[in-house]
Order: structure tokens, then C-alpha cells, then sequence
């Protein structure tokens, strides 16, 4: 198990064994980097804990229990934990800081506790059966064992061609599933069962009237937040690098490190030879005003489409975009530098609401006031500027058509993203017929998703049920999971998200709706807090989505080999779950156009179908499918 996660921990290993319980742990060493080999154990040994992550406020809770009279004998955050399970149970949850999944085994209880950050940051998977659980940070640590079952769960494969993402504590793969974030589990002779300790919630109703305190006490308070956030996040006994993106979030991170607390801090970016998404120039403005040691990687097409059979099985979950591949070859850069750990932006656009989808939103709203207004769905052309031109009328008639669908259903609780799915979900359309037939339809997604919703969600502000829709599904499942922990875990790089400490969480659900958007100006408090740090031109560009090149990766003069195997008409119905002629018909006009003039929808198709033709072959068919890291020298344990 440990050897197939050997690229999260390289550094050391350890196990513990008993009559009950196993625990093993992959290193990749932070803190205390001589004496903090895992597992951990109390003073007497009665609890033993494995752990993947950081607490970043471990030097005042290890404080506060050495004068409750616990004894250490580490400098790590790991031991923190063992401590506080003894001080508090269950309840020590409320006092950490951190990013983290650990395991910890009570030997005088038999029992077992699972626990996640309120973020969902860090991945813990799970597996019982018969009164056993298994357990892994990914889920090809799982299948080393050959009593976990290796099937893909076709009702997830449906939700994510409809939504881009697992639902919950769902996966891709059948009977096994995830510890929620904000979640712990408990596991004894009594069974197993999860219990929620955080919860996201909008529902302070001071939101909808900011009342009299100015906006410049917000910002303050942010300022103030996201300090301490980096601050801490600095914690660890190696150098700690910044991704610098050139965008605002990115930036702001990084220069509230470098003029608070690193003369000398590293950044690392990716640009593109394709221009239309390169930010190389803003990123050569940003690098220029903070003044850091600075090192980037030029990613093509081909270095996409070579590298994503290694995306995939890192990821462990179908993809309908690229965008992952590329921070996989900018981990590696980290990691060629000599760097662990990055502070990333990451956060940012879901808690102070920087995403077109918020705004399309807010947009439909005040059309569907007026459906017959010519001058209303102009306003798309704010969002979309490079569709909506004079010259491009056709394009223009069509995403106001686009946009018109479901234009009534205000009262919808995910109107935010009824179109996303609607637009997502005619994907299905290449499933077998069988596999339509077996799976939910759109309308009944949106029900299932609707009945985990807060009793109260439809008495909080609009912009604030599409943000908590947004974090709920994609924020976790999708962009801390293929594009956080697994690109950077990858290659031993640990990412750190400022705007994801909880407490700047917390500060944004209580900010007024309309300082986190202001009419149509995104993450206007955070820009504001910004501007006496970074220049304005990052301050004020155009928004401009990350995103990576798709078909041309897999489509040139000749598609890539594994593409041509895995797509051609005997493997889609060796694996069952596309049509072949559909899926025929989609490859051939590639290869015509070499991956060039298809549609978004078509681009989504290629991908998502290759990467779950991928997903079969590494994880079903033939597991495992990567060379398997064995550890050396592992410390056991009883």
C-alpha cells in the first residue's frame, strides 16, 4: 500500500502492526525532518497515529499541552494531534488549523478515527466490508489489496458528465468513498459511522444589509486575515516557494509573503506556446514588482498529451478538461528546484465569488425580470467579450440563446448552475444506450443535490446559494483534488492555500453580497485590499480563466499512440461504457481538423471519454499500471 503512494512520501516509511490494526505512512518530511518519522505514538503507546498534511497552529497547541502536562519526544505537528485526541476526543477537531487526513488508532478502545480538514484539502478514501475497513490518502493504495473490489461506479461516471465532478462522498469507483470535509469517522466493534464537526454556511443575515460598517474595515480585516494565513503557512523546516500565476490571487499571496516575512522567496509558473492561454506578461509584471527568484515552464500541446496518462492515474477520477496537466509539469519544476512546499491562490475565486458563473447568474436574474429585453442580455457582453463582437453576430445570436434556456426558473435553488449542467450533461449522449438507461437523468441529479442542501439555503442571498453550490461540489472534488494535492503530490510538492485557512473562510461568508461582487466587478473587497500591495494592471485586468489546450494535445499530424488504441472501436467496447460509432465519429473529425475547430462541448467529449477509457485500463484492467515505488527501509512498529 505504501509503495503504490511512495510519490506522496519519498523521504521515509514507517508501519504499525497489531492484532486489530495496520497503519502505514509514506513520508515526505516538513517538519522535524531527523526525528518525525511515522507512525506516532502517545507516552504509552495506547494510541498511534498516521497522518498526511499540516497543522499550522501546532506551536501554540503543543504550548498548551505541555503545560497539561503531556510529554513529547518530536518537534512535529504529527505529535500535536495525539495529545490533543487525549485531551479532548473527538472534540479536538475545533482547535486545529491545518490541512490534513490522519488515522488514528486508540488501542485500549479498538477503535479507529478518520479525520479531514474542513476544506477537503487533503484526500482520505475508505473501503468496508465485512467488518474491515481499509483505508488510503488515494485509492490505489486500496487496491493493493485484492479483497477491494475494482469497478467503475457508473452512476458517479454520470454525475461527472453532468456536474464535472463526484457528488459528496461518492468516487469512481464502487463501493468505495471519501470522508467528507469537515468530517471524522469513527470505526469499532460498534460498526462504523461519520460525523460532521464544520459546516459552510451563508446564513448570517447581516450579509444582506453591511449595515454601517465601511468597506474599509473589511479590507482590514482581510489584510489582516490573509497575513496571519500566510504567516503561518510558512511554517516548516525547508524553503517554501509560491505558485505565481499572474493573476490577482496568486500575486496578493505572494506579496504579502514577500514584504511581511521572505526577502528571498521563489516563485515558479507555467506558460503555454499556444497564446490564447499564455499570461507570461503578466506574469513577467508581477515577478518585476515583488522582485522574486523566479523560474518558469513552457508547456505545448504535445507535452500535454504525453503526460496525461500519468495525470490520470495520479488523479484517479475522470477529467473534461486539460487544465490539470500542466500543474503536473510545474510540480515537477518545484520539485527539480529542490522545493516541498508551495503557497498557492487557490480559494480565492470560491469564496469572494470570481468566477463568470456568479455573474451570469447575477446577469439572468435581472433579465428574467424583463425575458423580451433587447438591451438586458447585453450585459453578457461584459462577461464574454471576445464572443459578443459586431463582427460575430451568428456567435452573439447564439449565447444569447444559450443563455436564454431556464431563463424563468429563478426559484430553482441551483439556478446559478442550471445551464453548466444542462450544457454538460448532453455528453451522455456518447454513453451506451444500457448506461443512459442506468443512470440519473439531469433533473434527477438536481433533486438528489437539492436534498443535501442547508434547510434554511433559500433564505440566504442569491450570490451566496451559487457560491456554496460552487464550493459544495467542485471545490474539494475537482480543484484541490486533479488540479491541488494530486498534481502537486505527484511529485512530492505540498500545496498550501492561504484563502483556505477557516478562518478566512468563515470571514467571507460573513462579508455583504455585495462587496464580495459588486455589480459585475468579481472579488471586489479582495481587490481593494489589494491595491496597496500589487500593481493595478494585475489588479484590473480582464479575468481570464485558467485553462490548458485540449483536442490539439491528442490530434496533430498523428494522434498520440495510447489515444489511437484507447479510443479506436474495439477498446470502447471492450470497456462498455461509450458508444463506439458516436465515439468514431468524434475521433475521425478530429484527426481531420487535428484537434483544431471543435466545439467546447466536443473538446469536453474527447477528454472526458479518454480519461475514463484511461481510468479503466490503469485501474481495472490493469492494476496496477505504473511501476510500484517499493519503500526502503521501513520502520515497523507494535
Amino acid at each position: 500500500m505504501i509503495g503504490l503512494i511512495r510519490h506522496r512520501g519519498p523521504d521515509a516509511s514507517g508501519i504499525y502492526m497489531s492484532r486489530h490494526a495496520g497503519l502505514a505512512h509514506a513520508r515526505l518530511s516538513i517538519i522535524d525532518l531527523s526525528g518525525g518519522d511515522q507512525p506516532i505514538h502517545n507516552e504509552d503507546r495506547s494510541v498511534w497515529i498516521v497522518f498526511n498534511g499540516e497543522i499550522f497552529n501546532y506551536p501554540e497547541l503543543r504550548e498548551d499541552l505541555v503545560a497539561r502536562g503531556h510529554r513529547f519526544y518530536t518537534q512535529t505537528d504529527t505529535e500535536v494531534l495525539v495529545h490533543l485526541y487525549e485531551e479532548h476526543g473527538t472534540g479536538m477537531f475545533k482547535d486545529l488549523n491545518g490541512q490534513f487526513a490522519f488515522a488514528l488508532w486508540d488501542k485500549k478502545e479498538k477503535s479507529l478515527l478518520l479525520g479531514r480538514d474542513r476544506m477537503g484539502i487533503r484526500p482520505l478514501f475508505y473501503y468496508q466490508n465485512n467488518g474491515r475497513l481499509i483505508f488510503g490518502s488515494e485509492v490505489k493504495a486500496m487496491f493493493a489489496d485484492p479483497a477491494t473490489p475494482r469497478k467503475l461506479d457508473t452512476q458517479t461516471l454520470s454525475d461527472i458528465f453532468t456536474c464535472w465532478t463526484p457528488v459528496g462522498s461518492s468516487t469512481p469507483f464502487e463501493g468505495i468513498y471519501q470522508i467528507p470535509p469537515g468530517h471524522y469517522a469513527r470505526f469499532s466493534r460498534n460498526g462504523f459511522s461519520t460525523h460532521q464537526y464544520w459546516n459552510l454556511s451563508f446564513r448570517n443575515k447581516s450579509n444582506e444589509n453591511p449595515g454601517e460598517r465601511p468597506l474599509l474595515e473589511w479590507t482590514e480585516e482581510l489584510n489582516d486575515l490573509l497575513r496571519d494565513a500566510a504567516k503561518i503557512r510558512l511554517r516548516a523546516d525547508v524553503p517554501v516557494g509560491a505558485y505565481l500565476s499572474g493573476g490577482l490571487d496568486s500575486t496578493y499571496t505572494s506579496a504579502l509573503v514577500k514584504r511581511n516575512f521572505n526577502n528571498l522567496l521563489r516563485t515558479f509558473s507555467v506558460s503555454f506556446t499556444d497564446i490564447r492561454f499564455d499570461e507570461t506578461p503578466f506574469q513577467k509584471i508581477a515577478v518585476k514588482a515583488l522582485k522574486t527568484e523566479h523560474r518558469d515552464i513552457r508547456c505545448a500541446e504535445k507535452d500535454i498529451g504525453e503526460a496525461f496518462p500519468q495525470v490520470i492515474w495520479h488523479t484517479e477520477v475522470p477529467i473534461l478538461r486539460t487544465a490539470p496537466v500542466p500543474l503536473y509539469h510545474l510540480s515537477k519544476l518545484v520539485r527539480e528546484n529542490n522545493f516541498k512546499v508551495v503557497l498557492t491562490g487557490e480559494g480565492a475565486d470560491e469564496i469572494f465569488a470570481g468566477y463568470n458563473i456568479f455573474k451570469e447568474d447575477r446577469v439572468r436574474r435581472f433579465w428574467a425580470r424583463n425575458p423580451d429585453s433587447r438591451m438586458r442580455p447585453m450585459l453578457l457582453e461584459r462577461l464574454y467579450p471576445y464572443i459578443f463582437t459586431r463582427q460575430n453576430g451568428k456567435a452573439k445570436a447564439f449565447l444569447e440563446g444559450f443563455f436564454k434556456k431556464s431563463l424563468s426558473e429563478i426559484n430553482s435553488p441551483v439556478y446559478s448552475h442550471l445551464l453548466r449542467w444542462q450544457n454538460t450533461s448532453q455528453l451522455k449522449s456518447f454513453f451506451t444506450a444500457d448506461l443512459q438507461k442506468k443512470t440519473a437523468n439531469k433533473e434527477e441529479f438536481i433533486n438528489r443535490f437539492v436534498s443535501t442542501l442547508p434547510a434554511d439555503f433559500m433564505s440566504w442571498h442569491p450570490l451566496s446559494r451559487a457560491q456554496f453550490t460552487e464550493i459544495n461540489l467542485f471545490l474539494s472534488n475537482y480543484l484541490l483534488s486533479s488540479q491541488g494535492d494530486r498534481m502537486a503530490m505527484a511529485n512530492a510538492v505540498e500545496g498550501r492555500y492561504p484563502f483556505l485557512d477557516h478562518r478566512v473562510v468563515e470571514f467571507a461568508t460573513r462579508v455583504p453580497p455585495r462587496y464580495r461582487m459588486n455589480g459585475l466587478k468579481e472579488k471586489f473587497i479582495l481587490k481593494q485590499a489589494a491595491r496597496s500591495l500589487i500593481p493595478p494592471e494585475l489588479i484590473d485586468r480582464p479575468k481570464k480563466p485558467y485553462r490548458a489546450p485540449i483536442s490539439k494535445s491528442f490530434f496533430q499530424e498523428k494522434p498520440v499512440d495510447y489515444v489511437e488504441e484507447l479510443l479506436s472501436e474495439s477498446a470502447i467496447k471492450k470497456s462498455g461504457y461509450f458508444d463506439p460509432k458516436k465515439v468514431s465519429l468524434l475521433t475521425t473529425k478530429c484527426k481531420q481538423h487535428q484537434g483544431q475547430i471543435l466545439s467546447e462541448r466536443e473538446n469536453m467529449a474527447v477528454v472526458g471519454i479518454l480519461s475514463t477509457q484511461l481510468l479503466d485500463h490503469q485501474f481495472i484492467q490493469n492494476f496496477p499500471a505504473h511501476p510500484i515505488q517499493e519503500p526502503e527501509d521501513v520502520k515497523i512498529f507494535n
